[in-house]
């Protein structure tokens, strides 16, 4: 950490969106001596409880420009992966703000999976083989080809749903017919990547990034589909683990060697400096890591483990990003383990039950935090108002003994709600 100067100027810091991840960047910038106040938009019931909720959504760039210009905002933090692609970050830098994101440009990495694909292929990142298509029927005719189990992604955002692993050859045929014809992820599924089915063990990888130098975070793993054993639909994430005992750092220095520094290059190559998250999920296979996806921001529910294990000072980072001095700076992590589970609404994936009161949040460990990723206030209650609802956090001195504490807390003495779903063996699988 940096050298704090007293009666240094305290910075005030917006944070865009109102999830998990959200709430976990804001809970760990209330430990920097150099923030002042943080302001959320538009906010959840538990950023209440580390920050100022401004109400404003999301999507109104005009609006969060107009705010931050208002309350001399020092730092914006553009989070979610469909403000990003809608270039929140762009219209910050034309009114002179300072914030921390990839440009619009630069998050075709995550909001086109065909961009990111040629990417791979000329900068030689290892990743599945791959065919992308705009037509159906020769998605289809591809498909009857070669085969199941085989990968079909919707090429735009689908917020954390356009994946199908097609154990099946029917698998795979209506997963088209759901992107290409039904469109039940809107214009993101135009455009479909089918790829070949990687065999290995998921890990996610992130990776601060100011266009030129990386530092990375530790090593997770998150738990995508919604039933234990890992079965069922992808979600957005059902809980995860930090770090990955399993992960050498021989691995780790290839993971930085062979992916993540040819992205930036390679991003820079192209006119489109990457500043902000670069967020990779990997597939550990036999032949060495392969890349699953990119992503162009801070993960959720990752970023809840994470911030549980920092232990530098996380406005450093952010700042040290958009000022390109990235290389100036030191990271520190705890030596413990950091889980999240999450706890999901009635009806999620493939919808929501809202309005579901939430009980015991007050009862918690003190060493348990409890970060709101679909809340909303009703009353005196917090309510859900999302698939994903909450994520319990817990730290320990090995893997099982955060995930002793954190599922400790789940339950009818502790937090649950009306239909609640959670998977039971996060860090075991």
């Amino acid at each position: 950490m940096g050298k704090i100067v007293k009666n240094m100027k305290k910075r005030n810091i917006l944070i865009i969106a109102s999830g998990g991840r959200e709430h976990a960047v804001g809970w760990r910038l209330t430990q920097s001596p150099q923030v002042g106040k943080i302001y959320f938009a538009p906010g959840n019931p538990g950023t209440a409880t580390v920050g100022i909720n401004t109400g404003i959504a999301a999507t109104d760039f005009d609006a969060l420009i107009d705010f931050a210009k208002k309350n001399k905002i020092d730092l914006t933090v553009g989070a979610p992966d469909d403000i990003l692609a809608a270039g929140v970050v762009n219209a910050f830098q034309k009114a002179g703000l300072k914030i921390f994101g990839a440009t619009k440009e630069a998050a075709q990495i995550e909001s086109s999976k065909a961009f990111a694909k040629e990417l791979m292929k000329t900068e030689k990142i290892p990743t599945a083989k791959y065919e992308t298509f705009t037509d159906a029927k020769k998605a289809k005719a591809y498909i009857k080809k070669h085969g199941a189990p085989i990968v079909i992604k919707a090429s735009g955002l689908a917020l954390g749903k356009g994946v199908v692993v097609a154990r099946t050859l029917a698998e795979a045929l209506s997963a088209i017919e759901d992107a290409m014809v039904k469109k039940v992820f809107g214009k993101a599924g135009d455009e479909v990547v089918i790829e070949e089915f990687l065999k290995g063990k998921e890990v996610s990888i992130h990776a601060f990034s100011d266009g030129e130098n990386v530092v990375l975070f530790p090593t997770s793993r998150d738990h995508k589909p919604i039933y234990d054993g890992n079965k069922g639909l992808n979600t957005g994430g059902m809980g995860t683990i930090a770090p990955l005992s399993e992960i050498t750092e021989k691995q780790l220095d290839e993971i930085k060697e062979k992916i993540v520094l040819p992205a930036i290059k390679g991003m820079k190559k192209r006119g489109m400096p990457f500043v902000g998250c670069l967020y990779p999920g990997l597939m550990m296979t036999k032949d060495g890591p392969k890349v699953v996806e990119f992503n162009a921001r801070f993960g959720d529910p990752e970023m809840e483990s994470y911030m549980r294990l920092l232990d530098s000072d996380l406005y450093e980072f952010l700042d040290a990003c958009v000022e390109r001095t990235l290389d100036k700076i030191k990271v520190t992590w705890s030596k413990k383990f950091a889980c999240c589970i999450i706890l999901a609404s009635a009806g999620y994936p493939a919808s929501s039950h809202k309005g579901d009161v939430i009980k015991g949040l007050d009862t918690v460990d003190k060493d348990v935090i409890v970060m709101h990723l679909g809340t909303k206030q009703n009353g005196e209650n917090v309510v859900t108002d999302g698939g994903r609802v909450v994520g319990v956090t817990a730290t320990g001195k090995t893997l099982n003994d955060a995930l002793k504490l954190a599922y400790k807390q789940i339950g009818p003495k502790g937090v649950h709600f009306d239909g609640m779903q959670y998977r039971k063996d996060i860090g075991k699988i």
